[in-house]
């Protein structure tokens, strides 16, 4: 005999968590098809903007800042960062002051590059939340809210 699975809702549509992962799955496929024909994966532009949003008020960024402003695993940071070096995005260099900290800094052409996706992706955004218009601000308010609330 089989029993019946309870599910606290009623419907798919009334999860939030459903809905969530449902509409992340439709906004990375549309990130991705901005991103591939830069190179770019979603996890290595997010790393690439964190750093050039840290930069703009800091020149020693370390992997640590990068993982934080991202609220990325450390380790992941690490080895995409490694990823862009190799592609050529970035630099890291020993941290001056701390032996066990790495210094990231952009490249002239991981300039170039986020620039480019940053266009695309921005563009592809405001695409992708159209819908929502005048909601779109409030939307946001309850995201940060709740990225807030859930940071570890």
């Amino acid at each position: 005999m089989s029993q019946e699975i309870e599910f606290h809702f009623k419907s798919p549509n009334d999860s939030p968590g459903y809905l969530l992962g449902q509409l992340t799955m439709l906004w990375q496929r549309k990130q991705k098809r901005v991103l591939d024909p830069l190179d770019l994966t979603q996890t290595q532009f997010v790393l690439l903007a964190a750093l050039g949003w840290l930069s703009k008020n800091n020149n020693s960024v370390t992997q640590v800042d990068i993982a934080v402003q991202s609220n990325a695993d450390r380790m992941m940071v690490s080895k995409v960062l490694r990823t862009l070096q190799e592609k050529g995005f970035i630099t890291r260099q020993e941290h001056e002051k701390d032996t066990r900290a790495k210094t990231i800094k952009l490249t002239s052409s991981g300039e170039i590059i986020l620039q480019k996706a940053i266009i695309e992706v921005e563009k592809a955004d405001l695409d992708f939340f159209a819908s929502l218009d005048t909601q779109l601000p409030s939307f946001n308010k309850n995201m940060v809210q709740l990225i807030d609330k859930n940071s570890e």
